[in-house]
C-alpha cells in the first residue's frame, strides 16, 4: 500500500511517516515509479513506534532499540529492557520534579490568598 493508506490506518500524517523514515527507523521499499510500498510488517512497526514516541521515546532512543520494533521485537527483546529502565526512572525524576513545583506553588498561593484576605479585612 502506499503512504496515504498506510498514513490512514495508523492514524498518523504522511509527514509522520517520513519523518520515521528519515530517522532511520523505518526501510520502506519503493516501486518501481519510486512510491512507497508499505507492508503489514511496516505498519506493525511504525505503530509501534508511534506508540513508543507517545509513551515519551525521542527517535534517537528509538533507534537505539531498532531490533525491538521489527516483528521479531514480539517476542521479548532484551535490547529494549534496559533503555525502558532508564526512560522509566527519567519520567520518575521528572514527576518528582513537577511535583516539587507543584507544592512550591501551591505554596506560594496559600500565602497570596492569605495575604489578600488579611487586605480585604483590613479595608473592612
Amino acid at each position: 500500500m502506499q503512504i496515504k493508506e498506510a498514513a490512514e490506518r495508523l492514524g498518523l500524517t504522511q509527514r509522520r511517516l517520513r519523518h520515521y523514515e528519515q530517522e532511520g527507523l523505518l526501510d520502506i521499499a519503493r516501486s518501481d515509479t519510486g512510491y512507497r510500498v508499505f507492508t503489514e510488517a511496516d505498519l506493525r512497526r511504525a505503530g509501534r513506534i508511534r506508540d513508543l514516541i507517545a509513551s515519551g521515546f525521542s527517535t534517537r532512543e528509538l533507534r537505539k532499540m531498532s531490533d525491538c520494533l521489527s516483528d521479531a521485537g514480539d517476542a521479548p527483546c532484551e535490547g529494549g529492557i534496559p533503555l525502558m529502565r532508564d526512560k522509566l526512572a527519567s519520567i520518575d525524576r521528572m514527576r518528582a520534579e513537577l511535583e516539587t513545583r507543584r507544592e512550591a506553588v501551591l505554596q506560594r498561593l496559600a500565602a497570596l490568598e492569605q495575604s489578600l484576605s488579611r487586605e480585604r479585612a483590613r479595608a473592612s
